[in-house]
């Protein structure tokens, strides 16, 4: 038996109100039942348990507003669901919901990383993001957070905003910097089906930048953030040296990883993979959690671990594919992209470069075709 590290993601779902980039949400109860939650999620993280082998290395609560539970609450959970082997604590935050008691409550429970969905330093751009907290008081957050002794911490970034120029965006990196993150992660704004961006984007309200300025856009704040040390360490992800987020790397490199709460994905040891229903209720109700699972073909793991692995600076192990899957990577066809210097192969581990990551899906899609048995 094959005994791996494997990370425990809690989704909180509740968002405070109906977020215009999100294609999927869940309206607040604001009778919400936090101690049924919380007995729930330990109830499921226990009965998950006997599938994931050696130690849990890392705790992360994310998916909606999990910075709006009840410090005492919170830190029962976090009491309840942790192992001594664990390294890394996260928690996702809203800026409006970071407060000075509630950091501390955080830090005493063990949270050794925060998460800040911050987005942008406009004002503007605030407001068509929906974002309840200031620009100002974005900052005044920041400062706590930086000042509070946590371990490390990250500022979200979007960019590619409905009419952002390119000099606007310049202005929302120098704001970034002057924060001096240890860590950034980067989105470009994305329409999704159902989403209202995507309805005021067809009705001509909105109009998206077009691909050169996205690119132009994406090639400048990774070139700014390299200069002030932020290194990029996956597609959307750049940090100081020892400020990676442990958790998201576990993703990457296909270790297991247990999901609980509604709408959660987790990977067992074995190779399965869960879904939990988005249901609150319908989750809540559960006894059982075995109901909500599948084991993909050989094929689809290859697969999984193809797209997963090229996100991160460290590739995919093709000799790890072949041995786990029975699949390896055809790569004579690839000479362009070995020649442009877009992709590399060392050591067996086929590596996205610079240049290449900005297409990342496209080579992930042209990859699928040169998937071949062993």
């Amino acid at each position: 038996m094959e005994f791996q590290d494997w990370g425990l993601y809690i989704h909180v779902p509740w968002c405070k109100r109906r977020c215009p980039y999100c294609a999927f949400y869940v309206e607040v109860d604001r009778q919400t039942d936090w101690s049924g939650f919380i007995t729930q999620l330990i109830h499921e993280k226990n009965a998950r348990r006997p599938e994931y082998h050696g130690p849990m290395k890392t705790m992360f609560f994310g998916g909606g507003t999990p910075s709006r539970m009840p410090a005492a609450l919170f830190k029962r959970l976090v009491s309840s669901l942790t192992e001594p082997s664990i390294a890394e604590i996260g928690i996702e935050a809203n800026p409006e919901d970071v407060q000075s008691k509630q950091l501390e409550h955080w830090l005493d429970s063990g949270v050794n990383r925060i998460s800040l969905g911050i987005q942008t330093f406009n004002q503007e751009y605030a407001h068509l993001l929906n974002r309840a907290c200031t620009v100002s008081r974005a900052r005044e957050i920041i400062d706590s957070v930086r000042e509070s002794g946590v371990r490390s911490w990250s500022v979200d970034l979007m960019f590619a905003l409905p009419n952002q120029s390119l000099d606007d965006l310049k202005k929302e990196v120098d704001n970034l910097l002057q924060c001096e993150p240890p860590h950034v992660s980067l989105y470009g704004l994305t329409y999704e089906p159902g989403t209202p961006f995507e309805r005021a984007r067809k009705n001509g309200k909105l109009s998206p930048v077009d691909d050169e300025i996205w690119r132009a856009m994406y090639e400048y704040i990774v070139a700014t953030l390299r200069s002030a040390g932020l290194q990029r360490y996956e597609v959307s992800n750049f940090s100081r040296p020892g400020h990676e987020s442990i958790h998201n790397q576990l993703y990457w490199s296909d270790m297991p990883y247990m999901g609980i709460g509604p709408s959660a994905h987790g990977y067992t040891s074995s190779g399965a993979r869960t879904a939990n229903p988005a249901n609150v209720q319908t989750w809540l109700q559960l006894g059982q959690f075995d109901g909500y699972r599948e084991t993909p073909t050989k094929e689809q793991a290859a697969l999984d671990m193809l797209v997963s692995g090229l996100r991160s600076r460290n590739g995919v192990s093709l000799g790890r594919m072949a041995e786990k899957t029975g699949f390896t990577i055809d790569v004579s066809p690839l000479h362009s992209w070995f020649q442009k210097g877009l992709i590399r192969l060392a050591d067996d581990h086929l590596m996205v470069m610079d240049d290449g990551f900005p297409l990342t899906d496209a080579l992930s899609r042209q990859l699928v075709h040169h998937l071949v048995p062993r």
